[in-house]
């Protein structure tokens, strides 16, 4: 009897330990991040357009924030946030033709420094060298969807193929060779569905047969918004080049910008590629050269070409989030392993009448955001908490055990994983967009967001708009000014003059 207990003891005791070291084992971190992703396009989030069965795996397994947002709603920038933790004005890059500083302090030289290997495959978009990494393969600037080219720190080479099965299958590559004795970070960054929306080949068949419903603000007259709203450079109507952007041939096209960067993009593909990518068209193609539509049918047209372009190169992206998910199973590393995706920002598939970003509305302001860690995370969890890019750098540290420096401006989400949510507050989230004149003709604007309102300064064009998303949620009314709003205005201006004081914007 002695003897058996003393077994069981010796078991328990055992077992004991190992838990103990399990909790001791700081957990690897893959961060899946995708370009211009729109939450509408995720089906965990709105199962209206598409399946994306591979980020809702993660959605159903761990954790969907339905309230997180972007702090700059254009690529570069949110990028330079999410490494440093800090807003744009402070760590130095504010838009897109601005280079990263690399020296400052990011949450990938920490976790480096605290003895976790770190690789950075993908895109990359912020010119200077990457920092903070073991091993790197970056694409140069936006990079190319078919045989794209690596910035590696050996020099450029050239991969043929797709650009997100090539990331993919670096990122599985550098799974298999790293040393299995340290923890992990990596960050698999795609390209994709970024402008100008080349599906993979193994995409191109799909969403062939019929339309795609129209979003109820497609003709949006913009009456009641900012003059801005009226005089940008993103309407699907009048902004899309016929065969970068459309994918027409250039017999129908006729631009010479258009012309020189389709042919740029088109002439990389190899003669294989070249023919399978015109047979997917070829029908489609010849059928608008017949009987071209004139009018909102020619919108109608061009939407329904640009959002099944963009939703086959969602597809590619939800195939390699399927592809790494099961390879951390099948090398048992999925216990103990955070799994991320998320996109730099939002996305216009046609509401407004636009594409692109850039803008604090909702489509754009609005990111995706899953998580999974096994015995942290519940299954099936969601999250209502206003959070932010922002959080990001705090949030990895914090799993990984680092102290963040003290310049960092956001909150760890760590708290969020646990349904009681004790230690994480925030009433209000601030946003700030710098780049005019540039790309698409958006005005600078910064504001506020609470969980019902939202309030916007276009300081140059010293205009205001104010929106109640609760009775509102499209954006369509601009109450700034009306007696119904005054005191909420007032609430809300007072508000983001706190917030400017806190985040230390001058």
């Amino acid at each position: 009897m002695r003897i058996a207990s003393l077994r069981l003891f010796a078991g328990l005791f055992a077992l004991l330990l190992a838990a103990q070291a399990m909790a001791a084992t700081p957990p690897n971190i893959v961060f899946i991040f995708s370009d211009d992703h729109a939450l509408r396009a995720i089906s965990a989030y709105d199962d209206t357009l598409c399946e994306t069965p591979g980020i809702d795996r993660i959605a159903k397994e761990g954790l969907l924030f339905r309230n997180a947002f972007c702090t700059n709603s254009i690529c570069a920038p949110s990028r330079a946030v999410i490494l440093t933790g800090k807003h744009s004005h402070l760590n130095g890059l504010m838009d897109n033709r601005q280079t990263f500083d690399g020296a400052q302090a990011t949450f990938p030289k920490l976790l480096q420094g605290a003895g976790y290997q770190t690789a950075m495959i993908g895109k990359w978009h912020l010119k200077s060298e990457p920092t903070g990494f073991d091993y790197w393969k970056v694409l140069p600037g936006q990079g190319h969807y078919y045989n794209p080219d690596f910035r590696t720190p050996e020099g450029t080479v050239r991969i043929e193929g797709y650009v997100t099965e090539i990331v993919t299958e670096e990122a599985i590559n550098w799974l298999e060779s790293r040393d299995k004795a340290q923890p992990f970070l990596l960050m698999a960054q795609h390209k994709a569905p970024h402008r100008n929306w080349m599906p993979g080949p193994k995409e191109l068949g799909l969403y062939r047969d019929g339309d795609l419903p129209l979003p109820d603000t497609l003709f949006d007259d913009y009456a009641t918004r900012n003059t801005g709203a009226r005089t940008q450079e993103m309407t699907i109507a009048t902004h899309m080049m016929p065969s970068y952007d459309l994918k027409l041939p250039l017999s129908l096209a006729g631009n010479d910008r258009d012309d020189k960067l389709w042919t740029s993009n088109f002439d990389r593909l190899n003669p294989a590629q070249q023919a399978t990518w015109n047979a997917a068209y070829e029908a489609e193609n010849a059928a608008f050269a017949a009987d071209p539509p004139e009018g909102e049918a020619l919108v109608r047209w061009k939407y329904q070409r640009y959002i099944k372009d963009y939703l086959r190169c969602i597809q590619g992206v939800d195939r390699s989030v399927a592809a790494i998910l099961d390879y951390l199973d099948r090398e048992g590393l999925a216990e103990n392993t955070l799994v991320v995706y998320s996109s730099d920002q939002g996305f216009y598939l046609g509401e407004h009448g636009w594409f692109d970003k850039r803008w604090m509305y909702e489509e754009s302001l609005h990111m995706p955001l899953v998580m999974r860690l096994p015995g942290r995370i519940a299954p099936g969890s969601t999250d209502e908490h206003l959070v932010q890019n922002l959080d990001f750098a705090q949030t990895f540290l914090d799993l990984a055990g680092v102290d963040a420096p003290a310049a960092m401006q956001g909150q760890s989400l760590v708290p969020l994983f646990d349904a009681a949510a004790r230690g994480f507050e925030r009433d209000s989230i601030y946003y700030q967009y710098y780049e005019f004149p540039g790309a698409h003709s958006v005005p600078k604007h910064y504001g506020v967001r609470t969980e019902r309102y939202k309030l916007i300064h276009y300081h140059e064009l010293d205009e205001w708009e104010l929106f109640d998303l609760k009775q509102d949620p499209k954006e369509m009314r601009n109450v700034y000014g009306t007696n119904n709003y005054n005191e909420v205005q007032a609430k809300l201006t007072a508000e983001l003059q706190q917030l400017r004081r806190e985040y230390k914007v001058e």
